[in-house]
């Protein structure tokens, strides 16, 4: 970590986002209001992270980190945080900050280049990402181990589809199934027949009928790592969502066939939007078509799969994909595929099928 600071001629990094902090040190901040709990990393000096004083029992003990300073009320931190980095002499030099990530707010960098003014602060939301996204054999190994969870979620998912159950239904079995099999997951997102029109829904009352189809996104997690997948199902059948889905799983597996190391994430984009283009209208797909995964990727700035992307892939990299399109009235369906990327392509981590499920009448 401390070698890429150097590489992108940073005299410190001032690591906030919340996925950063854990994949680095154990512990990511659990008081929302007091954010952000700065790790700052400075080549040749051990790593000192600034936390509120309620929460410094926590960060001892999940936390790597030794050298904690604590602040006591919100508007503490600045002054507290600018004066870490003067007694590391850093107070003219050039530090970097993740400015395009979340916890770290404007009014928080105003107040330490106030305090600092000739702290020369520099965007560096992309040096934690660029270092987590090529995994060593322990972290492919939870990978893996995810995937595993993984493929049981959907399992159960696909077998408790049948007529009038819920949402919420499915979602207790699926919770349950994983509880007796000790495996934990992360991400939950089920919809049936009408609420096909909500990405990200969380599962409720609604109850599926015949001819509905359904969709689950969600991702097994083993010591903060996880391989999430998206899959469909249909009860009956709903021959129009089958079509689309169809062009899915032809752009999954276009995509799967082309990454390798040395091709672009653009690249990859470009591959699976030729095939939608070809094969759907012109608002089918709505988003990016993939990002690197490993531990938790609710932060901004990971490598991503989307127009123009010029991110080099290289081995060992952990991609999502997935491949979520909508009807002409506004019904997503689709699939995904979290893959790993060896010297020959890309090793698909999971073992469910990516073909619509059709559920028993």
């Amino acid at each position: 970590m401390l070698e890429a600071v150097e590489l992108a001629n940073l005299d410190a990094i001032v690591v906030t986002a919340r996925s950063h902090l854990r994949y680095l040190t154990g512990y990511s901040g659990g008081g929302a209001y007091f954010a952000p709990f700065p790790l700052i990393l400075v080549p040749g000096r051990a790593p000192i992270i600034v936390v509120r004083e309620f929460d410094e029992e926590n960060v001892k003990a999940h936390s790597c980190i030794d050298d904690i300073v604590a602040y006591t009320h919100s508007e503490d931190f600045r002054t507290v945080c600018s004066e870490v980095l003067r007694q590391y002499g850093l107070q003219n030099k050039r530090v970097g900050m993740e400015l395009g990530c979340w916890s770290l707010a404007p009014n928080d960098v105003a107040g330490i280049q106030s305090n600092l003014v000739d702290l020369n602060i520099v965007d560096a939301s992309r040096i934690v990402p660029s270092v987590a996204a090529i995994k060593n054999e322990v972290e492919i190994k939870c990978l893996r181990e995810a995937a595993m969870v993984t493929d049981l979620a959907i399992g159960i998912f696909n077998k408790s589809i049948r007529e009038g159950i819920s949402e919420a239904e499915v979602a207790g079995e699926i919770r349950a199934g994983l509880e007796s099999a000790e495996g934990f997951i992360t991400g939950l997102n089920i919809c049936f027949g009408e609420r096909l029109r909500l990405p990200h829904a969380d599962p409720e009352n609604h109850r599926i009928r015949m001819n509905d189809a359904a969709f689950v996104e969600l991702s097994g997690v083993v010591k903060d790592y996880c391989s999430p997948l998206c899959r469909s199902a249909v009860l009956g059948s709903h021959p129009a969502l089958e079509r689309l889905h169809k062009v899915a799983e032809e752009a999954i597996e276009a995509a799967v066939e082309v990454i390798r190391p040395g091709v672009t994430t653009g690249a990859v984009s470009g591959v699976i939007r030729s095939v939608i283009e070809r094969a759907a209208h012109s608002k089918a797909l709505r988003s990016r078509t993939g990002y690197q995964i490993g531990t938790y990727w609710t932060d901004r700035g990971d490598l991503s799969i989307e127009p123009g992307a010029e991110d080099v892939i290289e081995a060992n990299m952990s991609f999502h994909m997935p491949i979520i399109l909508f009807d002409e009235d506004g019904y997503q369906i689709g699939c995904s595929e979290s893959v790993l990327v060896t010297e020959r392509g890309a090793e698909v981590l999971g073992k469910t099928l990516h073909a619509m499920y059709r559920a028993s009448c």
